[in-house]
Formats: structure tokens, C-alpha cells, sequence
């Protein structure tokens, strides 16, 4: 289950093992929603030490994997794909507290790791190690996120949403820049996933790329929603 044979564990999209673990992620969103007035101070501490280890464990044992395969190299295992950035920023974002990170992480994580588990850029499937790891990484991002929404009570602006944008812009410059050099496609700035993915119905390269820019200002619009009426709601009831 930790080798490289893609064709002894093939993923397919939506097959029932992936549909597991979509509604496994679901409902833990769901029952971290649940269980958010229910934590005290020492469970708080607990639950966010366990999503740092789950972010940690599931990169380490990422990077180890490649490595004692032999497979390692460095258009590959740079942490640049979006849910990479995602996963280091949520990592800093539970021990520092800090609301910039916070800001960039929601917007990042909210939209990439939660497409990334209904339309994963995956190869191996159930029960190999990189299924696991995959979806128990891209879950840990969500979760963290949501952790800091819910439980630390954090929230966002429009001019959050603005910043955010403009943080992944600029790492996606830097980013297509090292693509370039490594000859790399991270972040898919360089061709689109070989997994069937939503960027398919963007058009080509790269043209596509804009077409990413316009639905990522959607999906930002609309996580930022949420926060807006319920701003807005608790103005009227303070009138």
C-alpha cells in the first residue's frame, strides 16, 4: 500500500470509496458545527493541537513517501500547489493566532481543499496510503479553518476577501515564475490537472487562467456571504 503502482490502487472519481470520503469530511464539518458551544478551554487546546499534528503528519509522511520511493523531485514535491500553501498557512495560522494568515488561509483553504476533495487531482485509491493521506490532509485544512471561524470566533471583512485575492495573485506570479525554472506545474499555472477537474470547463491554456480569476472572485463573494448577513444581523438587533 506505500508503493507506486498506480494500476493496484486506481482512483476513480465518485466511486464509492470517494463518495465515502466525501461524506466522511462532511460530517465531520458538520459535527465540528455541532460541537462548537460545547468546547471548553483544555478541549479547544486539544482539538487544535490534533489538527496541527493531523497538517503535520499528513506532509511529513507525504515527503517521506516520495523520498523512500525514490521518487522525489522538485517539480513535484515543493509545497506550491494551492492546498500545499493552504495546508503551511492553516499550520501557522492554528499556533499564531494571526488574522492575516487567518484571512488568506479561510478564502484559500474554503475553495481549494474543499474542491480538491469533491474533484481530487489523485492516482491511487482506496486503501492505499495516498488516499488517506490525501483526503485526511485536505480535510485537516478545512477544519482548520472552520476551527478558527466557529470556535475562536474569528471573521471577515470584504477588505479580508480583497486582501486575500490579492496574496494569491502574488503568489501565483512567484509561483508560475518557478515553474518556469523547475519545469513544474504547480498550482496548474503551467496546463491543467490530467484528472478530470472544473478547470476542464474553462477553456484552454491560458486562457483558462483568467477564467480561474473570475471564478475564484465568485467563490469568494460567496464564502464571504455568511459573514456579511450575519454582520449585518447583529447590527438590527443592536438597534
Amino acid at each position: 500500500m506505500m508503493n507506486f503502482r498506480y494500476e493496484d490502487y486506481p482512483f476513480e472519481l465518485f466511486s464509492v470509496s470517494h463518495v465515502a470520503a466525501i461524506i466522511v469530511s462532511f460530517g465531520c464539518m458538520i459535527g465540528l458545527y455541532l460541537i462548537r458551544n460545547h468546547l471548553s478551554g483544555r478541549s479547544k487546546s486539544v482539538l487544535k493541537w490534533n489538527l496541527v499534528v493531523l497538517l503535520v503528519l499528513s506532509e511529513a509522511l507525504f515527503q517521506i513517501w516520495y523520498f523512500i520511493n525514490d521518487y522525489w523531485d522538485v517539480a513535484i514535491n515543493l509545497p506550491l500547489q494551492l492546498c500545499s500553501i493552504s495546508l503551511y498557512l492553516c499550520m501557522i495560522m492554528l499556533i499564531t493566532k494571526n488574522y492575516r494568515i487567518y484571512e488568506i488561509s479561510f478564502f484559500a483553504s474554503m475553495t481549494g481543499a474543499v474542491i480538491a476533495i469533491v474533484t481530487p487531482e489523485l492516482f491511487f485509491g482506496f486503501p492505499h496510503f495516498r488516499y488517506f493521506q490525501f483526503f485526511i490532509a485536505h480535510l485537516a485544512i478545512v477544519l482548520s479553518c472552520l476551527y478558527m471561524t466557529w470556535i475562536e470566533c474569528y471573521t471577515l471583512t470584504f477588505r479580508s476577501m480583497l486582501r486575500a485575492f490579492i496574496a494569491l495573485n502574488l503568489i501565483a506570479v512567484i509561483v508560475f515564475i518557478l515553474n518556469k525554472l523547475v519545469g513544474a506545474n504547480y498550482m496548474f499555472l503551467s496546463h491543467k490537472p490530467y484528472n478530470a477537474s472544473p478547470i476542464d470547463y474553462l477553456g484552454e491554456y491560458p486562457w483558462y487562467l483568467l477564467s480561474l480569476e473570475g471564478v475564484a472572485l465568485i467563490l469568494f463573494s460567496l464564502l464571504y456571504l455568511p459573514f456579511y448577513f450575519l454582520r449585518n444581523r447583529k447590527s438590527i438587533d443592536e438597534l
